[in-house]
């Protein structure tokens, strides 16, 4: 039996405003509902590569989790872009996009996934390591990133399936889908373990 037979009984809440992910669910052909609530995602600085994008998946469950039913799966995620021994997150303006892209440019970056699972009964979190190569960006196409693809909604300043990616990523171990911002794979196995 596939996953959206086995989840006929059961009600998936993805609480995120992410286009890209919530796409992803769809792709699945798994049902499920929206559900947004504000979280301020701040997270200790002692935190190291998944430890913060773990604490801020779980971060995102705790305003969810009194109004959960026996038979409501959650599910929040956090994406970081971790650099140089740091994690860089949605860039406030241009000038910190257009910062963030020279940092990266001829390096190696890992972009980091966790995926808080949620029930009345149970939290698990599970995260995925994506390394990505960038080419040696030019001043003028990280200009020309920035200024028409306005990045500001995603982390290290960059979307993997925009332009940027086409022209200037030479490589990436791990998962595509997870660049985009959900470890696809990982999430469908986690549901199906849940509900084994």
């Amino acid at each position: 039996m596939i996953l959206n037979e086995k989840l006929k009984n059961y009600n998936i809440i993805l609480a995120s405003g992410s286009p890209r992910r919530q796409q992803f669910f769809k792709d699945l052909g798994l049902d499920f509902e929206i559900r947004l609530k504000e979280v301020d995602e701040v997270y200790p600085k002692r935190l190291y590569k998944y430890e913060i994008s773990d604490y801020l998946a779980q971060l995102k469950a705790l305003p969810h989790k009194e109004t959960l039913k026996d038979n409501d799966i959650l599910i929040t995620s956090d994406t970081i872009v971790w650099h140089n021994e740091e994690a860089l997150g949605k860039p406030k303006d241009k000038e910190e996009a257009i910062a963030m892209l020279k940092s990266q440019s001829g390096k190696m970056h890992e972009v980091i996934s966790s995926v808080c699972f949620t029930t009345a009964k149970l939290e698990k979190t599970i995260n995925h390591i994506t390394k990505v190569y960038f080419k040696e960006l030019t001043d003028e196409e990280i200009d020309y990133y920035v200024t028409n693809f306005k990045p500001y909604d995603k982390a290290g300043a960059y979307g993997i399936q925009e332009w940027i990616g086409h022209i200037g990523i030479k490589k990436i171990e791990g998962s595509y889908f997870n660049v985009v911002g959900l470890p696809v794979y990982e999430v469908y196995r986690t549901l199906e373990s849940l509900i084994d």
